[in-house]
């Protein structure tokens, strides 16, 4: 006898590949008109969410319970991001990162933080970092960073960057010569510790280094980040100053995937929310040129629920500012021609 349709959407809900968020409204439904048989029926179809133990006791799988309630988790954590101010936001991601030392995925959350944000949205996140933990970024990161990495970390959650459109033509082409030089002796000299490469990564202004960037495959034929590449700290340094776009659709990417990890998915949140404000329209762009689908087609596929619906929000609010900010600048014009 097949499975009612009630058993099969709970059993949808409860398998072992949760995905991105929980359909919130489905389980209600569906649990309000579960009945005795149908959970008897439940039980025999989803034998994986349980285990025996040695009185032939069944009962639920403690590791599958700790996955199910992450992902309710995911709305509540998407929501709390959100209404935080963004430099209180910035710090407590730090601190998390922080917290498991030099893992990959922690590693790029700081590069993240260090290089996407503005050298006032920087340091706003080091102040609330003073006031919440009563201790520095730079003294946590040198203190929980143990690896090669830890002089570039470091110098990069320091930086105060000149933020204006100033370029100077001679220190861009001294700086690629520089980088130049570096990549090719990255054999004799590991890059992470070569004091110009970090002095160039951690000091120069955004503009600098996107000129940089450009002259950089103006003359070799190449990208700087596939060519700094064989460290992949460097590599996301160089993408998240110079191409963020590149960088955050990569992570979407990443995030989005059926077979993600937990840090891979924990990472949806984090981006959708932090850069709603700023970035996402390019964003965008760029994960529909990269993958040829749009941002917002995938994370409907993949996620669930109110965690779902609220991302969805998110991206649509984008859009509407976007068309505002158009609709503004065209009143304008034309009130201007008057």
């Amino acid at each position: 006898m097949a499975l009612s349709d009630v058993v099969q959407n709970l059993s949808k809900a409860f398998s072992d590949e949760c995905g991105l968020g929980v359909d919130e409204k489905s389980l209600i439904e569906n649990l309000g008109k579960w009945k005795a048989e149908e959970r008897k029926s439940f039980w025999k179809a989803n034998r994986n969410c349980f285990v025996q133990d040695e009185r032939l006791f069944e009962r639920c799988d403690e590791d599958h319970v700790k996955r199910l309630e992450k992902e309710f988790l995911r709305f509540k954590g998407a929501v709390v991001l959100r209404a935080m101010h963004p430099w209180e936001r910035d710090a407590r991601l730090v601190k998390r990162a922080l917290k498991n030392g030099s893992s990959p995925g922690s590693l790029g959350v700081l590069i993240e933080i260090a290089c996407t944000r503005s050298s006032d949205e920087l340091l706003g996140a080091r102040r609330a970092y003073h006031s919440l933990f009563d201790r520095s970024i730079e003294e946590d990161a040198a203190h929980h960073i143990k690896g090669p990495e830890r002089k570039l970390l470091v110098a990069l959650l320091s930086a105060y960057r000149y933020e204006g459109p100033k370029v100077k033509d001679d220190n861009v082409k001294s700086d690629v010569k520089e980088l130049a030089n570096a990549i090719k002796n990255a054999d004799k000299k590991s890059l992470l510790q070569d004091d110009e490469v970090i002095r160039i990564l951690s000091t120069r202004s955004r503009a600098h280094l996107k000129e940089v960037y450009d002259q950089y495959h103006k003359n070799s034929g190449k990208n700087l980040d596939e060519d700094i590449g064989a460290d992949s700290r460097l590599q996301e340094t160089v993408q998240c100053l110079c191409v963020p776009q590149k960088y955050f659709t990569k992570v979407l990417d990443a995030a989005l995937k059926k077979d993600a990890d937990k840090k891979a998915k924990k990472a949806l949140t984090r981006v959708i929310v932090t850069r709603a404000d700023a970035d996402m329209k390019q964003i965008r762009e760029e994960f529909q040129n990269q993958y040829g689908v749009s941002l917002s087609k995938k994370i409907e596929d993949a996620a669930n629920g109110n965690y779902k619906d609220f991302l969805l929000a998110l991206l649509r609010t984008c859009v509407f500012e976007e068309r505002v900010g158009v609709n503004a600048l065209s009143m304008k014009n034309i009130q201007s021609n008057k």
